[in-house]
């Protein structure tokens, strides 16, 4: 390596060992940070979650014609709320908005995945939370767009892998951050994966969640994974609300556990020549 290239690349190390936890979200509760939650809905009246922001359904109207409208905080089928549960457990200051595309409570259609997707694209939010996928290929071309936009909008879409090994979407595309889960307690522990899709681990094995009606269960998949990290990066958003997606996402590969403290080049992609 050339005395230039060293002296640079001795430069990005000390820069990047700056980079820890405490730098990255120390002191931080998500406050100043909009996470939307495209689900299932959320419970509003959850104590553990307190008021939402927006809550807004996907409705298709007699002729056919797809819209985002207002709709009341409620959740039938609980698996949004579970997710915002655990966004606000972490990120409390964070404001938190629903949109329901799982119009039947369990399971919806792509035209409203995508509807709901872009509304919260357009309405500007910091995090968008997506414990969700589709296996149909023939909407990935508009996914793939509607990640793109996104990601150059500067709104971060957090995305769960699908639990069982089949082909599906939006986790696989670059411009999200996908999660997958991990079996360990600690909320604030997550791995980074040096072999992608997936790129970060997260907590989603026996987790406590809110539950409609006020309760809490224990629930795992990745669907749980992934809010942790949404929370995690509001936090970090919360301090450093410059960063862009793909900053973000290389604060959290500095600061997960199998990689914070390591600076080695050969680790981070250098050469020791």
């Amino acid at each position: 390596m050339s005395s230039g290239l060293r002296s640079a690349h001795e430069f990005g190390m000390t820069a990047l060992a700056g980079v820890t936890a405490d730098w990255a979200w120390a002191g931080a509760d998500g406050s100043g940070v909009r996470v939307c939650v495209v689900d299932s809905g959320v419970d509003g009246s959850h104590p553990l979650i307190g008021d939402l922001e927006r809550s807004v359904t996907v409705a298709e109207d007699p002729d056919g014609e797809i819209r985002v409208v207002d709709h009341p905080a409620i959740d039938e089928a609980g698996h949004g709320t579970a997710c915002a549960g655990i966004i606000r457990g972490i990120a409390p200051g964070a404001s938190i908005s629903s949109v329901r595309v799982l119009t039947n409570g369990k399971s919806g259609t792509g035209a409203a995945l995508l509807a709901g997707l872009d509304w919260a694209i357009a309405e500007g939010f910091d995090l968008i939370n997506l414990s969700l996928a589709t296996t149909q290929s023939r909407f990935v071309l508009a996914l793939h767009d509607l990640a793109d936009r996104a990601y150059f909008r500067r709104n971060v879409i957090v995305v769960s892998a699908h639990n069982r090994p089949v082909l599906s979407y939006p986790w696989t595309f670059s411009s999200v951050i996908s999660v997958a889960s991990h079996d360990l307690d600690d909320p604030m522990t997550f791995y980074y994966n040096p072999s992608p899709p997936v790129e970060f681990h997260a907590r989603g094995v026996q987790v406590p969640v809110a539950w409609p009606g006020g309760g809490t269960i224990r629930s795992t998949g990745n669907s749980f994974a992934a809010p942790h990290i949404t929370a995690i990066c509001a936090l970090i958003l919360s301090r450093h609300e410059w960063l862009t997606p793909f900053q973000l996402k290389t604060v959290l590969f500095l600061t997960a556990a199998n990689v914070a403290g390591r600076r080695d080049p050969t680790w981070l992609g250098g050469t020791d020549e």
